[in-house]
């Protein structure tokens, strides 16, 4: 058995209250885990096409005011 499948069958057997518990800290961790991959991606440079993007547009005046 592999180590997801175990955790997949241990998950199975957890009550209401325990799966509830366990659910909303894996959104959290998630969460955490594509925050940090996005601030390691825009610190290496990886979202620099969306800010150049954004501002090609601007100064097109493309832009609208929010």
């Amino acid at each position: 058995m592999t180590q997801v499948e175990l955790i997949e069958q241990h998950i199975a057997e957890l009550d209401d209250d325990s799966f509830s518990k366990l659910r909303e800290w894996f959104i959290k961790f998630e969460h955490a885990r594509w925050d940090k991959q996005l601030e390691d991606d825009s610190n290496a440079g990886k979202l620099d096409f969306l800010i150049n993007a954004a501002l090609a547009e601007h100064e097109a005046g493309l832009a609208r005011d929010l």
